[in-house]
């Protein structure tokens, strides 16, 4: 048989295949996170009909007659080039700005995608649309840990945030000079104990000869200090402490004509529930709750590997790494090497539709070329056959 044929069969299948991939491809255009992929030739074997021959003093060298036996495909080569961002508005979506990839587990094996199209199931855990568990690390306590192994990001229905004790309060305003001795004002605060508890501060401001005199009771206990009036209206205040809770008065002013003191501000709060949550480049979820706290509640790891074109697609846009890709380490998004996390947004495929449809004619056309090898040798077969008649 002619060697002509199986060139060209070998050039129907690997012009095939270059078709499969481009078809792929174009399927994936909406994938989030998608990679396209290129499809690598090579020639296969030569058959030597004539070897290299050196050269001599009265003959010159001679280079070796090969004919070739067809080609094959070398491989794949996947395109991790950054995909366009697209908006979702939606809080659990995610989007992974440079290198790296998000880490899943899945089956109890680990997964890397680039698809950040995630949800929360009835457990409270982050996951994929196919079920991949989203990898990093939850803080105790608000403090997120410096190290350790990855664990399931969780956000649990009804989180709480403890409540913390108030230790300081200041009081600020004016103390109307003017005010006839004897007069009373009071002021009542809630503060807080370190169970979330609380109970009432209460201030109450006497008017004497001399400025004003200051009784703070915070339950049984009660404290006792004076503030002096001078002749410019200021008043010498200082500091009271009641029940734990020191009292700040060097706001307080005692100019004419006004009454406006109040207790402006304090710290503590009792406990909260969690509200919402915001995701920041560095992949750190922070927990708003109903008390006003905010605190980290996990952080989001990315996955990094040395060679991204060595890893192995799963399907469902996951990858595994292989013996070529290298080991995965586990990378804080914005650290060296690896890109921050967005929130709200997704990355779209990086696929490129003119080069695509450009594919599928190159090779529409080369494998009708190899499809015309094999019939013009069909044809030389003929010919030969027909020789005796």
């Amino acid at each position: 048989m002619l060697r002509s044929l199986n060139s060209g069969i070998s050039g129907l299948r690997s012009h095939q295949t270059m078709l499969d991939t481009t078809g792929n491809n174009i399927a994936n255009v909406n994938t989030s996170g998608f990679k396209s992929q290129s499809t690598q030739f090579q020639d296969t074997l030569s058959q030597m009909t004539q070897g290299a021959r050196g050269a001599a003093d009265e003959m010159g060298g001679g280079n070796p007659a090969q004919v070739g036996l067809g080609v094959q495909v070398a491989g794949t080569a996947t395109n991790f080039t950054q995909g366009s961002a697209q908006s979702t508005g939606r809080a659990t979506d995610m989007m992974v700005s440079g290198d790296g990839f998000f880490v899943l587990r899945k089956g109890g094996q680990e997964v890397l995608s680039r698809a950040g199209t995630f949800d929360f199931d009835a457990r409270g855990r982050l996951v994929s649309p196919d079920g991949g568990i989203v990898q990093g690390r939850m803080a105790t306590d608000g403090q997120l840990p410096a190290g350790g192994a990855l664990q399931d990001i969780v956000l649990p229905v009804g989180l709480t945030a403890p409540g913390t004790q108030t230790t300081a309060a200041a009081v600020e305003g004016n103390l109307p000079q003017g005010a006839a001795a004897g007069t009373n004002k009071t002021l009542d605060r809630e503060v807080f104990n370190a169970d979330g508890s609380s109970d009432t501060l209460q201030l109450s401001f006497t008017r004497t000869a001399a400025g004003w005199d200051v009784t703070g009771s915070r339950g049984a206990q009660t404290t006792n200090a004076a503030l002096t009036q001078n002749a410019d209206g200021t008043l010498n205040g200082g500091t009271l402490t009641v029940g734990g809770v020191d009292v700040d008065l060097s706001g307080l002013t005692g100019y004419a004509g006004l009454d406006t003191a109040s207790i402006a501000e304090q710290n503590g709060t009792a406990a909260g529930v969690l509200q919402s949550y915001t995701l920041g480049a560095d992949g750190t979820l922070t927990g708003r709750f109903s008390n006003g706290a905010q605190q980290p509640i996990a952080q989001i790891m990315l996955g990094q590997v040395g060679n991204p074109a060595g890893l192995e697609k799963l399907g469902s846009s996951g990858y595994t790494v292989t013996a070529n890709s290298g080991a995965l380490d586990f990378v804080a998004p914005g650290a060296a090497g690896v890109g921050t996390l967005a929130g709200g947004m997704l990355e779209m495929s990086n696929v490129d539709l003119s080069q695509e449809f450009t594919n599928l004619i190159v090779a529409q056309r080369g494998f009708q070329a190899n499809a015309r090898i094999i019939t013009t040798s069909d044809e030389v077969l003929q010919e030969l056959t027909n020789l005796k008649r």
